[in-house]
């Protein structure tokens, strides 16, 4: 898992850790819990003070969903309490699933004290679930939340530090990861991309690696360019291959209005033969800077113009 991100902006983190001093601990047998929008604060973030909760978002229309849910079930009620399984469905609460960023279902977050720390997308088989779930309760134990529900006191910080609490220390990262990244340090490309290609016959819906897949590609090609392409690019304005080369030696670079303008001067021009691949760089491109960047939208817009 990744690490945590602040979800103050909800409400107050001493605030909250106040409302769950006072709540009582869940009872006996009611681990897995049914969230709404308007349960979202007392069910997670208030909870999240007192143990570790793991929010399932999911679908009923989602067979990877039908498929974690029940086993998250039982691995909560297996757990005694030690820790909290919350289930949103995303259908029925559409503003929880778009503050939350949910690009698929199922998606499973971890919150400890009340930050949100990301954790996987797609069905995980059991062995997996439990190392995962084994290094949220190592994160919560470490940021003072024993099992059996201790809180950690709003009150004993400094009068002068504000609402924040202390910063909750980052879950262990996805060791499929740590070994893609290695590789990818070690200049070891194609490893690297096997070893995220693997994370992803495993997990299709996984955006994290797909983007991360990309990205080595891209430092696979850009590679094997010749610096002096952009010149020859230049000179020779029909000659896709040298454009698309020269597109990805501008991105890398950090060139990217370059990269993305060479690419739609080339699809105005090319015949339809040569525009798929094109396009496809394109749309790379788009999925590496994310749909967020300023640069996207209007590329897009232009990209549909010259295609149709």
């Amino acid at each position: 898992m990744a690490g945590a991100v602040d979800l103050a902006a909800v409400q107050a983190r001493a605030e909250a850790a106040a409302r769950a001093a006072q709540a009582p601990a869940p009872g006996a047998g009611h681990y897995v819990v049914d969230v709404t929008e308007e349960s979202f604060q007392a069910e997670v973030l208030d909870r999240s003070f007192q143990r570790p909760v793991l929010v399932d978002l999911r679908a009923t229309r989602s067979a990877a969903s039908e498929q974690l849910s029940p086993l998250l079930e039982r691995l909560a009620l297996e757990s005694n309490g030690s820790w909290l399984l919350t289930r949103i469905d995303i259908d029925a609460n559409p503003r929880l699933a778009q503050a939350l960023q949910v690009q698929a279902v199922p998606t499973v977050f971890a919150v400890l004290a009340g930050q949100l720390v990301p954790g996987f997308q797609g069905a995980l088989p059991e062995d997996q679930l439990r190392e995962f779930i084994a290094a949220m309760l190592l994160a919560a134990q470490e940021a003072g939340l024993a099992e059996g529900g201790a809180v950690p006191d709003p009150d004993a910080q400094p009068p002068d530090a504000g609402p924040e609490v202390p910063d909750v220390p980052e879950v262990p990262d996805d060791p499929r990861f740590v070994a893609a990244e290695d590789a990818l340090q070690e200049g070891d490309y194609a490893l690297s991309a096997q070893r995220y290609q693997a994370i992803l016959d495993a997990e299709p819906a996984n955006s994290e690696a797909a983007v991360a897949l990309r990205q080595v590609r891209l430092f696979e090609r850009v590679e094997s360019h010749d610096p002096a392409v952009t010149a020859r690019a230049d000179a020779a304005p029909q000659d896709v291959q040298a454009q698309l080369a020269a597109a990805d030696l501008a991105f890398a670079g950090n060139d990217v209005d370059g990269a993305l303008s060479r690419l739609l001067s080339v699809l105005a021009r090319s015949a339809a033969a040569e525009r798929d691949v094109v396009r496809e760089r394109l749309l790379e491109y788009f999925e590496l800077l994310g749909g967020d960047d300023p640069r996207v939208a209007p590329a897009r817009r232009e990209l549909a113009r010259v295609l149709f």
